[in-house]
């Protein structure tokens, strides 16, 4: 076990295991005879006791028992002597007993005496004890924790002493992980309760920092100590209200359009639902727009998500000159909106942003001018008087109006706390390389410069520790190649921070594309990300008004996150790593996807796709039983096997893809396309007849 080599049995070793599983059989044998013809006598139940006492996990015989024990219990309870009840429990009891100190971490048998306490038929007096004779065996056993919050509950125990109990037990053994655990279940019910002794939150948490460091400096290299450290890192940083952090049109914005509708997009801080016309008011000079239709753009089609669209509608005439509409939307003046760990919304907030209508030309058919988009270098150029003008969504970062009364996520006891754990650990790591205690001081600088902009105002954010946290994650990818992707992970989200914390470390990002002559994304402005090594996408939150976006030349698996981008035309994710159509699935999301560039990846080149099954497919009962694979059939091609792609192509206005580089099939495939995508003008860099 573990890397040990095995040693091969003894002759005697051999020939005891050969009597063991022939005595085994033939008790196996008698209680599957009992068992089938229901034979609930003292003597079919000794039988089944045996078998368990030697094979704790055959589930068959506990699952009998319990048969057994409602048959006898039913009997009893018709007649007169009250103590055949107590004998049967008792009995129960007993046989568990028995097969837990043959295996104390046997799941059947630990369940089965959770049954029979459940009966109510005897005391819980006992259960602690015998307990406490099992946790000295191993007192990291989570079976016997759990055991022990099943009966702290029976017996009704208050958190309150449970807690004093994990405390006995970490001060016997620091590295006893299963007490740390219970210890944040507990302080979570405790704080949550604000019972007497556990208020204030911040006075509890100090003592707790106090209780954990003594571990982490006793033993830095056991782990025990780092993960509780990380929960009481999450109690310190988190706001348990959500938040709305992001919003598209930004406050102030004059937004020039000339088509029907445009996506009004909300961003919260956490996953929340009920996000509806009821609890969003939307004001403006249309009554079309009072009871708007919220979707949540998650990815998983769940009912909550971090970013929410709705589609607001211009009037029916068109105007013959440009026409100008404020719109005001508010938020939290309502109970309604839900984060999943059940706190409402309750930070009152609002913006406001003029749309200014374009008239159109109804005789301009736009695909007749479709250009292709080519993502060269010499495309992109920077001109700064244009990212000055009125119209530059830049010139709005991060505007959003917040009430006054609004508690702020960052306090001075929060940043105190912080920065005094920064010190112990940059003290700590000066003596010592622990791996664990870098992550953790990443982790801690990450969340520092994350609680500032809520001391300054926005416009003054800045990510001080950028530097050395990039640093961090770089010398734990050496040091743990194991864990690699993780860190590559952690680094590219701080990559992404660093990009989104300010108007101007996102401008040197940001360039204006200059194609062809008469292209209608002329002066877009595209945020480049390219060649950055980026394995995972972050602050998106920041990026609402992003229309052109290149993420080529990059480390990309995944692109979750994209989906909140309700503004993306063009998208370029060429030379990536992404392994299959169902890694594209946000695409599905993003109805304003014109030009789409996935060109050297690893598509097809995958035996097995991990990711499928969190993608709908026809051969769910639910998603897909409407797809009609009939209406894009083409000659000689079976249109099933190309699902993956069809669920993330159908319902996208594509005018230009590029797949080329791909494992993925033939013409077939670029023939099954075109007929999918009837606006496709450019595939691969060919003009399509």
């Amino acid at each position: 076990m573990h890397g040990r080599p095995r040693k091969a049995p003894t002759p005697e070793e051999e020939n005891a295991s050969s009597l063991k599983a022939t005595k085994l059989r033939s008790l196996q044998s008698q209680f599957l005879q009992n068992h089938h013809s229901k034979n609930y006598t003292k003597e079919a139940l000794e039988i089944s006791a045996k078998l368990l006492e030697s094979n704790p996990e055959f589930y068959t015989a506990w699952n009998y028992r319990k048969l057994a024990v409602e048959h006898n219990l039913k009997q009893s309870e018709t007649g007169t002597d009250p103590d055949s009840i107590e004998s049967i429990i008792d009995e129960e009891l007993r046989v568990a007993e028995s097969a837990l100190r043959r295996n104390f971490k046997s799941y059947g048998a630990w369940y089965h005496r959770k049954w029979v306490l459940r009966k109510g038929h005897t005391s819980t007096d006992r259960e602690l004890q015998l307990l406490e004779a099992f946790q000295k065996r191993d007192a990291r056993n989570f079976h016997a924790w759990n055991y022990r919050r099943f009966i702290a509950a029976l017996m009704d125990r208050s958190d309150a002493e449970e807690l004093l109990y994990t405390t006995d037990m970490i001060n016997k053994n620091f590295s006893n992980y299963s007490a740390w655990h219970n210890r944040s279940v507990l302080l979570s019910h405790l704080l949550e309760k604000r019972a007497q002794g556990f208020f204030p939150k911040e006075k509890v948490l100090t003592d707790e920092y106090d209780l954990v460091h003594q571990a982490l400096f006793t033993d830095p290299d056991d782990q025990s100590g780092w993960f509780y450290h990380l929960w009481l890192l999450d109690q310190t940083v988190k706001v348990e209200t959500p938040l709305l952090i992001s919003s598209w049109p930004a406050n102030g914005v004059d937004l020039n359009v000339s088509s029907d509708s445009f996506p009004l997009i909300l961003y919260f801080s956490e996953a929340v639902e009920g996000v509806n016309s009821s609890t969003i008011s939307v004001e403006s000079a249309w009554d079309a727009n009072k009871d708007l239709f919220w979707r949540p753009l998650s990815a998983n089609n769940s009912g909550s998500a971090q970013a929410w669209v709705a589609h607001l509608d211009f009037p029916n005439e068109k105007p013959e000159s440009l026409k100008s509409f404020p719109v005001k939307v508010s938020l939290g003046h309502s109970q309604g909106i839900v984060s999943s760990n059940g706190f409402h919304y309750a930070h009152p907030s609002c913006f406001e942003f003029t749309v200014c209508v374009r008239p159109q030309n109804k005789e301009h058919d736009p695909r007749q001018s479709i250009e292709m988009i080519s993502w060269r270098d010499e495309n992109f150029h920077v001109n700064e008087t244009h990212f000055q003008v009125s119209s530059d969504p830049i010139k709005y970062f991060d505007q959003l109006k917040i009430d006054e009364n609004s508690e702020p996520t960052g306090s001075k006891w929060h940043l105190k706390t912080i920065a005094n754990e920064i010190a112990l650990f940059r003290e700590l790591l000066s003596e010592i390389n622990c791996k664990i205690g870098k992550l953790t001081l990443a982790r801690l600088l990450t969340a520092h410069d994350a609680m500032m902009p809520y001391t300054k105002s926005p416009d003054a954010y800045e990510m001080i520790h950028f530097e050395e946290v990039l640093e961090l994650y770089s010398n734990l990818m050496k040091l743990d190649p194991a864990h690699s992707r993780y860190y590559k992970d952690e680094y590219s989200l701080v990559l992404f921070q660093q990009v989104a914390s300010s108007r101007e470390s996102l401008l040197k990002h940001c360039f204006l594309y200059g194609g062809s002559t008469g292209s209608s994304i002329n002066n877009y402005i595209c945020l480049r990300l390219n060649n950055l090594s980026l394995s995972r996408i972050g602050s998106v939150q920041k990026l609402l008004w992003v229309q052109m976006l290149d993420l080529s030349h990059n480390e990309l698996q995944s692109i979750e996150g994209l989906e909140a981008m309700q503004l993306l035309s063009c998208l370029n994710l060429s030379n990536n790593k992404l392994g299959s159509f169902t890694a594209l699935e946000p695409l599905r999301l993003l109805k304003s996807l014109k030009v789409l560039d996935i060109s050297y990846n690893e598509i097809g080149a995958h035996s097995v796709d991990t990711r499928r099954y969190l993608c709908s497919s026809p051969l769910s009962h639910t998603a897909g039983s409407d797809w009609n694979f009939d209406e894009f059939a083409v000659s000689g091609v079976k249109v099933t096997n190309y699902w993956e792609a069809f669920s993330i192509f159908k319902g996208l206005n594509l005018t230009q893809l590029d797949i080329v580089g791909n494992a993925i099939p033939d013409e077939k495939f670029k023939l099954f396309l075109f007929r999918l995508l009837p606006s496709l003008k450019w595939l691969d860099g060919e003009e399509l007849h």
